[in-house]
């Protein structure tokens, strides 16, 4: 394992839309760590055509949080949340801190009360994290609820170079969630639209990329390897 004088955190991405917006969560949040990009943006693809995570595929996640660890990462954050299942595999068998995108959210979430709402946009998702969610309320708030609303116009939206669009989609699609604890946008390229899904909601709205820095840099610096 390379040796490494600053904090060095791998981002490892399925999507390149989840880029941007861990970036700038690092900027507010925690300038000082020092991050390193793992893209395969056939990882969705591949899903997407599978319809379920398959054996190859949570392999394929494990060796690219093993290539991090390799380049001498002092923790791991994948952004992309159809991977949950995976991604647990490569936490079970790393040393240093490896996060699901969205683990930090839903604790903020549960904190908040009992019904939660949650925009996706990359439909595969939802199911993992759904699943995710109801299995971290049973320690933490029994009584919690989520409902999901995909709205996969969006991302399409978005990967056809028109944010404005995204946006708008997912704003319109939030006022169904008027009246709820929180609401949280699953995909770290929704984060986009936080300040127009603010304005379609009365309550919280959280993001997985400010959450999810949050965390990651709290447990590295538990682990004693915060260099930064």
């Amino acid at each position: 394992m390379i040796q490494n004088k600053k904090t060095r955190i791998v981002l490892i991405h399925a999507m390149p839309f989840s880029i941007d917006p861990i970036a700038q969560a690092f900027t507010k949040l925690w300038p000082e760590a020092q991050t390193v990009n793992l893209l395969d943006d056939s990882l969705s693809r591949d899903l997407l055509e599978a319809t379920h995570l398959t054996e190859k595929i949570a392999e394929r996640i494990v060796t690219l949080a093993e290539y991090g660890l390799g380049i001498g990462a002092h923790g791991i954050l994948f952004t992309c949340s159809a991977f949950g299942d995976a991604i647990k595999q490569a936490k079970e068998k790393l040393s240093i801190p490896v996060l699901k995108p969205n683990e930090a959210m839903f604790e903020e979430a549960l904190k908040t009360g009992a019904n939660i709402g949650m925009l996706a946009t990359f439909g595969p998702s939802v199911p993992s994290m759904e699943s995710e969610f109801i299995a971290l309320s049973k320690q933490t708030n029994p009584k919690a609820q989520i409902t999901s609303i995909l709205e996969q116009e969006a991302l399409a939206a978005l990967q056809a170079g028109n944010k404005e669009e995204h946006n708008r989609l997912l704003k319109k699609a939030a006022a169904a969630f008027k009246g709820y604890d929180a609401v949280m946008l699953a995909q770290f390229s929704a984060s986009q639209a936080f300040t127009s899904v603010s304005e379609a909601v009365d309550c919280p709205v959280l993001t997985s990329p400010h959450s999810a820095v949050a965390k990651l840099k709290r447990e590295v610096a538990a682990t004693g390897n915060n260099t930064s």
